[in-house]
């Protein structure tokens, strides 16, 4: 059995990746961190906020900052954000530093599990379509870092937690960390 050290959840809004977190790092006894909410407390605004007064652009750079940070404590288990994936520097020190597990999930799980949330991406009138165009662009990127790929439309975030934790135990460490 491996000792794990990091886990960095990459997917899609709507995967799963605070939820199913939670209950991972629980069971693999790593501490949890929420990289949106990171962000969130050190700026003290939510992101909506950031996106509107530094837009998308403004939001990634804070992103990556504190990725890079974040990526080197050991013992954690880090949720990133859906976009986290688009600089390819956030993606080297994914892939470097630990186990990325990619939680898939496809537009109309995204949508249900969205709906009722305010998030900056999903404005506007076409949700889904705008959906299904992320992760047509972004679903690349989260396979070819993902150590680990695991669908989450089906089954409750414990089942997939437990999956996952024995699959990371399974699995030997491919980075040097």
């Amino acid at each position: 059995m491996s000792r794990i050290d990091r886990v960095f959840l990459v997917g899609p809004m709507g995967a799963g990746k605070s939820t199913i977190g939670r209950r991972l790092a629980a069971r693999l006894a790593l501490s949890f961190v929420d990289l949106d909410a990171a962000i969130e407390a050190r700026t003290g605004v939510d992101i909506p906020r950031i996106f509107d007064i530094e837009g998308e652009a403004g939001f990634r750079r804070r992103e990556s900052e504190l990725l890079e940070t974040l990526t080197r404590q050991p013992r954690t288990l880090l949720a990133t954000g859906g976009g986290a994936v688009l600089d390819p520097a956030n993606q080297r020190c994914l892939r470097e530093r630990g186990q990325v597990v990619y939680l898939r999930a496809d537009v109309a799980t995204q949508i249900a599990r969205t709906r009722h949330s305010d998030r900056p991406l999903l404005r506007g009138d076409d949700p889904a379509g705008r959906l299904a165009a992320i992760l047509e662009a972004r679903a690349p990127i989260y396979e070819a870092i993902a150590d680990i790929s695991i669908d989450t439309r089906d089954g409750s975030p414990e089942r997939i937690a437990e999956q996952l934790a024995r699959r990371l135990q399974q699995t030997e460490p491919s980075h040097d960390g």
